[in-house]
């Protein structure tokens, strides 16, 4: 049945050979894209909302646990990445293990959380930029710097946005700059990574001698009665926020068809950026933490806040510049692995042709880049930073989840199938990471999971009324249709 249809080892190896994206990236491009997905909106924006609102001195906790998660799936994402050196990412991994269904049903959550993410990257973006200007006596027009629904407090008024321009100006920038290439957006994304974790090590450095010691006490500060409110489901519930944070990594596997030397590449730009950003999270949490007290830090600015607590207003407005560095970065992978994903759901029939075409000069997907970062620039524009955040680690952990489960069903299916990387620790690595990502979306709010149902549910009537049916007749045609 069509339903189940699975990709054959060959049919992805046409898919990976087949010469349409330019293969220029090695693995210092592949682990710059992980760390410039990874390192954005979590530690920059969310890490404050996560300790005032959730854990306090225990997001430290949280950011470890998360990471933990993000570590047992990255190993399998580095063994499926590597044995299917495919443009996809989860999305190409279900077509191979599981069939069509289940790879569409991963690929629309992989559609929701590239274009929020990338939205909401947008919107913090703009709030920092918003007060960087500040700090120079520049100030933007109130409405045109939130979206409707938010609500401003300026000189003793309430303003309430009308659009976010800044955040709508910034995506059709980071779209333009991938229309023109991979390799230059690589090289702009390796600078901005470069930069922002250069102030990221300053920021631990400089503040580390200011920490408090009673900031950091209680560590787990007792639950309010409310469910996620502090004490352990406060840590829980901190988890999944903080969960956004680290998400990144899997963009690398969107690029994969743009690796010179996927198969060994793409292992370690996974695994790479994980590691690097996992440090530079704790080290920033701890230092954070101790030099401010965690219930002021529910602000769109929490680096910002800590730097100033430490009398170094100086480095203040380097952090600011850091930070719009470190999300521009952030949007350009989100925006990567949302194009690359719709390349290959269209090349598979499940979407309309036309995101699989290739620009003939700079061979990149450029009709899908264009109309992705317009539609993601208008959310941005038009949609608060809270409602866009929401579904993208619910997204994410499902997708998590079915990579894991994945993996062993191929090392059952394909037991002798070349694989350059192997997960260790089988079954026990992939059923951990599964289980994690779980324990992590149970607990997150009940409007998350509600909002993810009536995602999932277009996506079944876009399937069964026009996916299904074309895959389907690309398959039975001669060649396979537009392949």
């Amino acid at each position: 049945m069509t339903l189940w249809h699975r990709k054959t080892l060959s049919e992805l190896q046409r898919d990976a050979d087949a010469p349409l994206l330019r293969r220029t990236l090695g693995p210092v491009d592949l682990t710059a894209l992980g760390i410039g997905s990874i390192i954005g909106t979590g530690i920059f924006v969310l890490t404050g909302t996560a300790a005032s609102l959730h854990a306090g001195p225990s997001l430290i906790l949280s950011m470890i646990f998360a990471a933990v998660a993000c570590a047992l799936a990255g190993l399998c994402y580095a063994e499926l990445a590597a044995m299917m050196p495919v443009a996809g990412s989860a999305y190409t991994y279900t077509f191979a293990t599981v069939g069509e269904f289940a790879a569409w049903i991963i690929g629309w959550d992989l559609i929701l959380e590239y274009a929020l993410s990338a939205a909401t990257v947008a919107v913090g973006w703009s709030g920092y930029l918003v007060s960087l200007l500040a700090g120079f006596g520049i100030h933007l027009p109130p409405k045109l710097i939130a979206a409707p629904g938010v609500v401003m407090l300026v000189d003793g008024t309430e303003v309430h946005g009308v659009f976010n321009l800044p955040a709508f100006l910034i995506v059709i920038a980071v779209s333009a700059l991938l229309v023109k290439g991979i390799k230059e957006s690589a090289r702009a994304n390796t600078v901005m990574v470069v930069i922002k974790a250069l102030v990221l090590v300053v920021f631990v450095v400089a503040g580390a001698s200011f920490v408090k010691s009673s900031n950091l006490h209680p560590f787990i500060p007792p639950n309010t009665g409310t469910f996620g409110a502090f004490g352990w489901s406060g840590v829980l519930r901190a988890t999944g926020i903080m969960f956004f944070a680290y998400i990144g990594f899997d963009a690398v596997s969107t690029a994969a068809q743009e690796s010179r030397n996927p198969q060994k590449d793409m292992p370690t730009g996974i695994l790479a950026s994980l590691a690097i950003c996992t440090v530079l999270y704790i080290g920033v949490a701890v230092v954070l933490l101790g030099i401010v007290h965690y219930d002021l830090l529910n602000v769109p600015d929490p680096l910002a806040v800590g730097i100033d607590a430490t009398g170094l207003t100086w480095l203040s407005p380097f952090v600011k510049v850091a930070a719009l560095f470190g999300l521009f970065s952030t949007m350009l992978v989100q925006l990567i692995g949302q194009t690359r994903i719709f390349f290959s759901m269209s090349r598979d029939g499940l979407l309309p042709g036309i995101f699989g075409k290739v620009h003939p000069r700079f061979r990149t997907p450029h009709v899908s880049t264009m109309v992705t970062g317009t539609i993601v620039a208008i959310a941005a524009g038009f949609t608060p930073i809270d409602v866009l955040g929401q579904l993208v680690s619910m997204g994410t952990l499902l997708a998590f989840v079915l990579v894991c489960i994945g993996i062993i069903m191929l090392r059952r299916s394909m037991p002798d199938a070349p694989r350059p990387f192997r997960t260790p620790g089988m079954p026990w690595v992939p059923i951990g990471g599964a289980l994690a990502c779980l324990l992590q979306m149970v607990g997150l709010p009940l409007a998350t999971w509600a909002r993810l149902v009536i995602w999932l549910a277009v996506g079944f009537l876009v399937y069964f009324s026009y996916g299904r049916r074309r895959a389907a007749a690309m398959r039975a045609a001669p060649g396979m249709g537009a392949r």
